[in-house]
């Protein structure tokens, strides 16, 4: 992020993934438009109890929906998630039960999120918020992209060692 700013949520990505063209497909036939996917690690939210003050830590959660997110004709999905047992949100199974005003906070987040102080328009437009289901399928399609464009990563890397030697 270029600009100080404070998610509401855990904030991270979900390992081994990739926003690429299947990714962007869905979105696409989920919003009409054409679109590529932002050749990103798949982005997530985790709402926890929690404090967890550092981020570069590996958590087990629930995913339970999302907001279909565009960047400049680019999909850039936000996934939804639980904190697996965790004490407050926990039971949560699908984004229904979150309390709209936390949703809103998340969806203020992402909008302003990339905004340079003083500007008054955004880069990033919310279409759609979702169930478990479609988020589901993000995680599905994001993983599909990541081993198209990546495979075997060991292969990859061995690969590129030999080559340096």
């Amino acid at each position: 992020q270029k600009y100080s700013n404070m998610c509401p949520a855990l904030y991270g990505f979900v390992p081994q993934t990739f926003c690429g063209e299947s990714v962007a497909a869905f979105s696409a036939e989920k919003t009409g438009r054409n679109l590529a996917g932002d050749a990103d690690p798949l982005d997530i939210c985790i709402l926890t109890d929690r404090p967890i003050g550092h981020g570069n830590v590996i958590v087990e959660c629930i995913p339970i929906g999302g907001l279909r997110m565009l960047d400049q004709d680019e999909a850039d999905d936000k996934i939804i998630g639980v904190l697996k047992d965790d004490a407050t949100y926990g039971a949560w199974e699908d984004i229904m039960q979150v309390p709209e005003p936390m949703l809103d906070r998340l969806r203020h987040y992402f909008l302003t999120y990339k905004q340079a102080p003083g500007s008054t328009s955004s880069s990033c437009e919310i279409t759609h918020t979702y169930g478990r289901d479609d988020a589901r399928e993000v995680i599905r399609r994001s993983l599909a992209d990541y081993q198209a464009r990546f495979g075997n990563l060991e292969q990859i890397l061995d690969a590129a060692l030999s080559m340096t030697k």
